[in-house]
């Protein structure tokens, strides 16, 4: 298992960004990890190795990512898998037939389509609350509750969970919390100070931030919870290839550069939003008209680019996606280059039509990933598409 070196912990968080978990290269002094683009590791007798034998199990590239992330989150151990998907696919084989999960109502549809369609077949039964009250949550636990797992804030309603009142329920109930932070980043949010035991995140979106690879990756601090998940990503094997590891590592690098300008744009759209289409239309938690303003700031340090808006119709919808240049048309979030989608349609396409209704992801719903260009030329797209 990848667990990070001590000295990796004491610097601020834009130097460990940089250095965490990486050394220069001991054969040329490389500044930059080696992309280790092998299968295989040639031992040097029979059970005599320095480390490696196959690169399922253990990549050099791999390792320096997850030590990297690790330290980012102020966890002890990083396991870098293939996709975020793969990633929560095998946290929960940390679990078994007969366990029960309480589960955010407004998750990604990907994480909906996951627990519903596939692992509901195996014996794991799920409970959907409102995790924005805490008291849903405990109301919905049960003496087979193993975990509770929410997204926070939510894809795509922007909606929060305190996780400091989740985790204490959860433990009330010796069950775990399991925090999807890839919208916050762990620049803005972190979850373990707050309670949390399990961390991921979908490394394609923030933590890569160049639209240039899949992956995910999941944060722990407990021993047991680490070798378990060790002995799945390798018996599983949904682990990334030398190249995407290596290219996130690259992303890290200007995490909190880039965080800081999707956090100033997203703040400044939202609010030339709220005020050009109405503070009801726009989910943004750092607006002072989002009912969960106040635990934003108390547990995040920023409010990124995340920014949904209510259009009205799916024809206004589809009007503005059409319409708009700077902005592009496509699914996925947190790279440089601002992004829109309409989520009924895509992102969250694979959750009935009902449910989604009842959820409040209307077809009038937009969402939208800013980026890092020029906020004047990203609200001049916007204004010209409404």
């Amino acid at each position: 298992m990848t667990k990070i070196f001590d000295e990796d912990m004491s610097a601020a968080f834009g130097t460990r960004a940089i250095h965490a978990g990486q050394r220069p290269d001991p054969l040329s002094g490389a500044i930059m990890t080696p992309i280790y683009q092998t299968s295989t590791y040639v031992q040097e007798a029979l059970g005599v190795n320095k480390g490696y034998e196959y690169a399922r199990g253990k990549n050099p590239t791999r390792e320096a990512l997850e030590r990297n992330i690790a330290s980012l989150e102020n966890a002890r151990y990083g396991f870098a898998f293939s996709s975020g998907m793969g990633c929560l696919d095998s946290i929960m084989k940390l679990f078994k037939s007969g366990d029960h999960f309480v589960v955010g109502e407004n998750v990604y549809g990907g994480t909906y389509r996951l627990f519903d369609k596939i692992l509901r077949n195996y014996g794991m039964t799920f409970t959907y609350v409102d995790t924005r009250d805490p008291q849903l949550i405990a109301d919905a636990c049960t003496s087979a509750t193993a975990a509770v797992i929410v997204e926070t804030p939510t894809n795509p309603l922007m909606r929060l969970t305190d996780i400091r009142a989740a985790a204490d329920v959860a433990h009330t109930h010796k069950a775990l919390l399991i925090i999807d932070n890839t919208f916050a980043s762990p620049y803005f949010q972190q979850p373990f100070s707050l309670g949390a035991d399990i961390v991921w995140h979908s490394s394609t979106k923030y933590l890569n931030g160049h639209s240039d690879m899949i992956g995910g990756i999941a944060l722990v601090n407990d021993d047991d919870i680490a070798a378990r998940l060790q002995f799945i990503l390798n018996a599983s094997g949904a682990v990334p290839g030398p190249m995407d590891a290596w290219l996130v590592l690259r992303g890290t690098k200007t995490l909190h550069l880039r965080m800081e300008r999707h956090d100033s744009n997203g703040r400044t759209i939202a609010t030339w939003l709220a005020n050009r289409m109405g503070e009801s239309n726009v989910f943004y938690p750092g607006l002072e008209s989002h009912p969960q303003h106040a635990l934003a700031v108390k547990q995040m340090t920023g409010f990124g680019g995340m920014i949904s808006i209510e259009t009205g119709s799916r024809e206004r919808a589809a009007s503005m996606l059409e319409r708009v240049r700077v902005f592009s048309l496509a699914e996925s979030l947190g790279g440089v280059e601002s992004l829109i989608n309409q989520p009924a349609g895509m992102t969250h396409a694979s959750v009935e039509p009902a449910r989604r209704a009842e959820l409040g992801i209307t077809e009038g719903l937009i969402r939208l990933s800013c980026g890092v260009e020029d906020v004047g030329d990203l609200i001049a797209d916007l204004e010209q598409s409404l």
